[in-house]
């Protein structure tokens, strides 16, 4: 079993980088594969609704976003995380979000999803918020934990005197390994649910 990581952070010694490997601890102990991808610093450029993903199965452009496409479709989870800027993940981690739910067609359904964020201050629950539809769209359960997916650091390192937000992950974590090895026994014993044939309604 495996999770990745996608890392929104561009510091190399990062907060966020901090909550990634306090979470990659309690997956080791669950025998739990992690991968952390960090896209903090690319140059993501951010979907134009091309439609070519129809046709090719992947996004027209052949970057980090078809990379990150192929190591989530083999995963059974994916943890985003990301520092808040101006109330709002990382530029960076909502124009490759966009584009691999966008454009990458394989079935979500069942792998689980998680996301935390890490503010000097404010902004969090905004942008917590922000990165979870990703997985609400998909058919992705949706990790939770003991209080909002949150940490706070300004200073690098800061984050580690956090001490109720490091639990939160670990506990978040915990209930992750949970989920994915459920999920696991369930899909053996009664398959993935039934679909329906997608309705696609317009307001206008």
């Amino acid at each position: 079993m495996k999770v990745i990581f996608i890392n929104g952070s561009p510091r190399q010694d990062s907060n966020t980088l901090l909550g990634i490997k306090e979470m990659q601890k309690i997956f080791k102990q669950e025998n739990i594969d992690t991968e952390i991808i960090n896209i903090g610093s690319k140059e993501v450029r951010g979907c134009i609704v091309c439609g070519k993903c129809g046709q090719l199965g992947k996004c027209v452009f052949d970057d980090i976003v078809n990379e990150v496409a192929k190591k989530f479709e083999s995963a059974d989870g994916m943890v985003v995380a990301s520092p808040v800027y101006y109330s709002a993940p990382n530029a960076s981690v909502q124009a490759l979000l966009q584009r691999l739910f966008y454009s990458s067609h394989f079935d979500k359904t069942m792998k689980v999803g998680a996301s935390f964020v890490c503010a000097r201050r404010g902004g969090t629950t905004s942008s917590f918020d922000v990165l979870n539809k990703y997985f609400t769209i998909s058919g992705m359960p949706v990790a939770s934990s003991q209080y909002w997916n949150n940490i706070h650091g300004g200073a690098p390192g800061q984050a580690a005197e956090d001490k109720e937000g490091m639990q939160t992950l670990r506990v978040l974590a915990r209930n992750m390994s949970f989920l994915i090895k459920s999920i696991a026994l369930g899909k053996e014993k009664y398959g993935l649910p039934e679909k329906e044939e997608r309705e696609w309604t317009n307001f206008i």
